[in-house]
């Protein structure tokens, strides 16, 4: 009979390679199966980094790192607590659902903020994104300024 520890170090590998692989398929699907209208330009979701952050390719500037506006989600890559990193994990999942299903992708694009990121409203249909994400309970209201803790 084979050793346990073999089948658990078997499980850890298929488990770890999934954490890698199904965000890495669901952000290539994404990129290709869901353009974005803006303007002449043919705009496309590349890569979703967080619930409030993607990667975008316009077909005029290149890709380009996306902050999205209107709303304030967890961090992902700085929690402060373990319940910010689950909230943040959640929030980047429910932008990703929101982008697969969405019909009438609309963006515009707006001025860098300090980290250099694009800022971009987001328009799924008639409504906007940060809307979506505020009342689905993955984000908060935001527009500049200071912004409170997820933790407690």
């Amino acid at each position: 009979m084979a050793d346990p520890r073999f089948y658990l170090r078997a499980v850890f590998l298929v488990a770890g390679l999934a954490l890698v692989a199904v965000p890495l398929l669901t952000d290539g699907f994404l990129a290709i199966a869901r353009p974005i209208a803006f303007g002449t330009d043919n705009c496309r979701v590349v890569h979703v980094v967080d619930g409030d952050t993607a990667d975008i390719w316009c077909s005029g500037s290149g890709v380009e790192r996306a902050r999205l506006v209107g709303f304030d989600a967890p961090e992902l890559f700085s929690p402060k607590c373990v319940s910010e990193l689950i909230a943040a994990q959640k929030a980047k999942w429910a932008l990703r659902g929101y982008l697969f299903g969405a019909t009438g992708l609309r963006l515009q694009r707006g001025r860098l903020d300090r980290y250099d990121r694009r800022l971009v409203t987001l328009w799924l249909g008639a409504a906007s994104l940060s809307q979506k994400m505020i009342q689905g309970g993955y984000g908060r209201a935001y527009g500049g300024g200071v912004r409170f803790g997820w933790c407690g």
